[in-house]
């Protein structure tokens, strides 16, 4: 049965990509430890990272395989992906332009299938029976559940004040209206659940859940908060039109006068791996 919680949109991220590099808070390299450890990765076998974006996972975890291929539905991501890869000289890492529900599309078989931010937005039934048929006896899927756009919302005491996110929110709410989107789709209950049953109705067992704790406090300037706002699918900078130059004007305006010196500091939330096998 096909999942039609959200329908792709080629749009969905248009305009984002260049802003993942400042604006998204880096993985951890723990999260390529941990992943490694678990899985007893060793140099061998090939890494299949579906909707790559811009490399984030595909670049850390490349080094634990022979060789890796990330796949995305939007070309600019993949692009910012090609530009990072070259940036820390990846030289065994391939990219391909297709949508998840395209697999397998000749790829051939992996070790390791990863999702990190990506699976909400497919046919979740379908793309978990074909990437299934591409993991290789012993292998392993990996969902990397993470916010990398905004920390953790306390009440901790920080060397700046946290950027304001409900105003900003509210900022979006008042040019793109109250309910969240998705690229030119509407997300009126958020993003899909019940992935649990997705994973075992397809032949999965599991699942190994870990959490990668980063607790690290992190400093951010104006521009960095603008391109995390940016980066975001409902806030992508295409959904605001001939809007856009007023919409990050009160933007700018919000956050230079929500920071001190310019800054802000957040504590980085932790981050959820969960492994399947087939």
């Amino acid at each position: 049965m096909a999942d039609t919680t959200c329908q792709w949109d080629e749009t969905l991220y248009a305009g984002s990509a260049s802003h993942y590099s400042s604006g998204r808070m880096p993985y951890p390299s723990r999260l390529a430890e941990v992943v490694g450890e678990a899985l007893g990765l060793d140099g061998t076998g090939r890494l299949l990272d579906v909707g790559c974006g811009p490399g984030s996972v595909t670049l850390l975890l490349a080094p634990l395989f022979q060789a890796a291929v990330g796949v995305d539905a939007d070309p600019d991501m993949l692009t910012e992906a090609r530009r990072r890869a070259s940036e820390v000289g990846a030289t065994n890492v391939e990219w391909r332009h297709l949508r998840a529900e395209a697999l397998p599309a000749d790829l051939g078989t992996f070790r390791v299938a990863t999702f990190a931010q990506s699976f909400h937005w497919m046919d979740r039934p379908l793309v978990t029976r074909r990437v299934r048929d591409m993991l290789a006896p012993g292998g392993a899927w990996v969902h990397v559940s993470a916010n990398t756009h905004q920390g953790v919302a306390d009440d901790e005491t920080l060397p700046y004040p946290r950027p304001p996110w409900r105003q900003i929110d509210d900022l979006v709410a008042s040019y793109l209206g109250p309910v969240r989107r998705g690229s030119q789709g509407w997300l009126p209950a958020g993003t899909p659940g019940g992935e649990e049953e997705i994973m075992r109705q397809a032949g999965f067992t599991g699942p190994t859940r870990l959490t990668v704790d980063q607790g690290m406090v992190v400093e951010r300037g104006v521009d960095e908060i603008a391109s995390a706002v940016f980066s975001l699918s409902s806030s992508a900078p295409h959904l605001f039109a001939d809007r856009l130059p007023a919409f990050e004007a009160d933007l700018r305006r919000l956050l230079s006068e929500a920071a001190r010196d310019g800054r802000f500091a957040e504590r980085r939330r932790g981050i959820d791996v969960v492994i399947w096998h087939p």
